[in-house]
């Protein structure tokens, strides 16, 4: 299935997990993660099944002054 994970089209297996998506993109701690707009706990990455054509958004802090 087609999901866009940071504006970027990816093809993931039918019944794939939100954990799935991060590990195709070989997320990096520390990081949030919103899908279609709506924020996921990290407890929920596991349980989480994404849809064809969700908006997976991944969201890395910013330091600096």
């Amino acid at each position: 299935m087609r999901v866009m994970i940071n504006q970027i089209e990816h093809q993931l297996p039918q019944g794939a997990k939100l954990e799935n998506a991060l590990a195709a993109i070989q997320a990096q701690a520390p990081f949030a993660v919103a899908i279609n707009l709506q924020f996921i706990p990290k407890s929920l990455y596991g349980q989480c099944t994404l849809a064809e054509n969700d908006q997976i958004e991944v969201i890395s802090p910013v330091t600096g002054g």
